[in-house]
């Protein structure tokens, strides 16, 4: 077992924000706990990883990261959705309370019910990451569709929107809170990174604290866009072509409303909507 004198715990609110410095350090990472994250810490040989367990959802889509992660070597934990706010790390170490674990990080000592920073603290005790994750499990881009010359979208992550999405429907696997829990009057742009798309879908999450999941909808208000998340009961989160094929609409912003767009219908009826405007 490592001597954990010089492992840290660092909050991060989202798994994008790794760097060259996270090795040998235990993260507690605001993002879903997908393989997308999982491999991203994998990749920089992070010792130990708490993220977000984002209602668990459809196919425990939610705590796919823990057995991607314990057949890698890394322990790993996540915490209950309704305890802290998603893609907001400082509040999951703060309020988050653990609800999964894979082997290696019960063989630590986490359990379920464990406060997040009890369970950080015995992660510093893991041995340093030696895995070799595979870079053929990254996210991917899909086209799903194309209704009335508009191209349906979909994108398992949100950082894989490009330039081109303009003037496109999207839909993504990601949860739709803004990263860092960003005011959606200050910054709408950041909602779609700067995109001017015609319309957009994500994940609930499922509805995490202080719509921290969902905080994205009132952002693309700001540009008259149409956006939706669905339930994660409904579609596997990270995943776009579930979220298209069985994702059901959970929550629609004003812009959506005014469409006509409600809660109950099918993503892939609310993209039928909003193609034809």
């Amino acid at each position: 077992m490592a001597n954990p004198v010089n492992v840290r715990v660092v909050p991060l609110d989202s798994a994008t924000q790794l760097d060259d410095t996270a090795a040998g350090n235990v993260f507690i990472i605001g993002s879903q706990a997908t393989v997308g994250p999982a491999l991203w810490a994998a990749q920089a040989e992070v010792r130990a990883l708490i993220l977000h367990d984002t209602g668990i959802g459809k196919d425990q889509a939610g705590l796919s990261a823990l057995p991607y992660l314990q057949k890698l070597g890394m322990a790993a934990a996540v915490i209950d959705s309704k305890t802290a706010r998603i893609s907001d790390g400082k509040d999951m170490l703060a309020r988050g309370v653990i609800s999964h674990f894979n082997d290696l990080a019960k063989n630590l000592g986490v359990t379920a019910g464990q406060p997040c920073q009890e369970a950080a603290t015995l992660l510093r005790k893991a041995n340093p990451f030696g895995g070799t994750p595979d870079a053929s499990d990254e996210p991917q881009r899909h086209l799903l569709d194309e209704i009335k010359s508009v191209r349906i979208i979909g994108l398992d992550t949100m950082g894989l929107i490009k330039d081109e999405d303009a003037g496109q429907i999207i839909l993504t696997g990601s949860h739709g809170g803004l990263v860092g829990g960003g005011d959606p009057q200050k910054n709408p742009m950041a909602a779609t990174r700067g995109i001017k798309v015609k319309a957009a879908v994500f994940h609930d999450g499922g509805l995490c604290l202080d719509g921290s999941s969902t905080s994205r909808l009132p952002a693309l208000d700001q540009q008259a866009i149409p956006a939706a998340t669905v339930s994660a009961l409904s579609a596997r989160i990270s995943d776009s072509v579930s979220v298209y094929k069985d994702g059901e609409i959970s929550l629609v912003n004003k812009t959506a409303g005014a469409l006509g767009a409600s809660i109950g219908m099918s993503s892939e009826d609310f993209c039928k909507l909003v193609a034809g405007q």
